[in-house]
């Protein structure tokens, strides 16, 4: 029986690095916009009354009680 072996990994360690990079960057945006939906009441979105009332709408389509 002959096994065909090979000298490189299957799987490249700086693909694995890439993808953990891009895994937490995307987990980092995801809970940002989380907040901002779900939690802030002004504080961080205070670039005028469209931004909050764009977020007070989105808390009210995902179901998240807000007042």
């Amino acid at each position: 029986m002959s096994s065909s072996t090979s000298s490189q990994p299957l799987v490249q360690p700086a693909g694995n690095v890439r993808l953990l990079w891009t895994a937490l960057a995307t987990v980092a945006v995801l809970l940002l916009l989380a907040y901002l939906v779900a939690f802030d009441q002004g504080a961080v979105s205070r670039s005028g009354m469209y931004l909050h009332e764009l977020m007070h709408d989105g808390r009210h389509l995902l179901g998240v009680p807000c007042h």
